[in-house]
């Protein structure tokens, strides 16, 4: 097929299209549709990598489902029971409770709804779109591949994948802060969604490290390993102030970080393996994200009144 010519449409790509074309008409905060905003300027036509791009991004969403299936354990074993148990949220000190993990539902549907609305001809042209399209796609797949190996127990694959996912997830958001959203679903689907799935994977990749450290035989005794768990949940607080600094204060990213650090202080006060230290760590580094954000806002607000 060439590519500039429309994919050929079967059942579910024709309801992908049948979504895509509502949600091009839903209003944005300007009381206007996506659609009819890109129509006031200058028109952009849709090239060729755009119709490639587009393609990728949906072929990437289809990939994470079947990931998905796997790892909820509608098809293999759940992520939690795999890898020997070494991702349970009892295995290590930095593991999350079991609830932090819903925090993949908004993700999901954001990731669904954005392969959706970015197939829009008049959303495929946004040069924000263009800038990011295919480091969306490549995150969409690394989400799908990490859950893959872990289903057959590679757990430093794993750490490789889901490194290469945060870091892809960073330049991604990087990228965003160049301009900012031109409509509601743009800030929506691209920032929201994506600084969620930032945020998460960032403590997620924390998790799984000590994960593979531990299921490898590392052990600090009581007292070292509560060090050690203290001193890489420091690292995640400082990661979330870089992150503040770097990527403009985003909350989406800020309240997944401190979603996962708190249901990891919830898993050490109140589960197995027990650690108040750990616990009252984790609170601190979540309040410490928290700020960091606050703080850009507070610098940014201040900023703005002096001019």
């Amino acid at each position: 097929m060439p590519l500039g010519a429309p994919p050929r449409l079967g059942a579910d790509e024709a309801t992908l299209a049948r979504i895509a074309n509502w949600m091009s008409n839903l209003p944005s905060t300007r009381g206007e549709s996506d659609m009819t905003a890109a129509a006031a300027g200058p028109r952009v036509a849709l090239t060729s990598a755009d119709q490639t791009r587009r393609i990728a991004v949906i072929a990437a969403e289809i990939f994470c489902v079947v990931g998905t299936l796997f790892g909820i354990g509608v098809i293999g074993t759940r992520v939690e029971e795999s890898s020997g148990g070494a991702l349970a949220a009892t295995a290590t000190l930095i593991a999350p409770a079991g609830p932090a993990f819903s925090i993949w539902t908004p993700i999901y549907l954001g990731l669904f709804a954005y392969a959706v609305w970015q197939a829009v001809p008049a959303n495929a042209v946004r040069a924000r779109v263009r800038r990011t399209g295919w480091l969306a796609a490549a995150s969409i797949v690394l989400n799908a591949a990490c859950l893959l190996v872990t289903q057959q127990g590679w757990i430093w694959v794993s750490v490789v994948v889901i490194v290469a996912l945060a870091l892809t997830l960073g330049t991604m958001v990087q990228r965003l802060t160049r301009e900012p959203a031109a409509s509601t679903w743009e800030r929506v689907l691209l920032d929201g969604t994506f600084g969620l799935y930032l945020g998460w994977v960032a403590v997620a990749t924390c998790a799984n490290i000590t994960a593979a450290l531990v299921d490898s035989g590392v052990d600090l005794g009581h007292i070292g390993n509560q060090v050690a768990a203290t001193a890489v949940l420091a690292v995640a607080a400082g990661l979330g102030v870089v992150f503040a600094l770097r990527l403009g204060g985003r909350w989406a990213v800020a309240a997944a970080m401190a979603w996962g650090l708190a249901w990891i202080a919830v898993g050490r006060l109140g589960g197995e393996p027990r650690s108040v230290a750990t616990g009252i760590a984790a609170v601190a580094a979540a309040v410490v994200v928290l700020l960091g954000a606050l703080r850009w806002h507070m610098r940014r607000s201040g900023t703005a009144a002096a001019m």
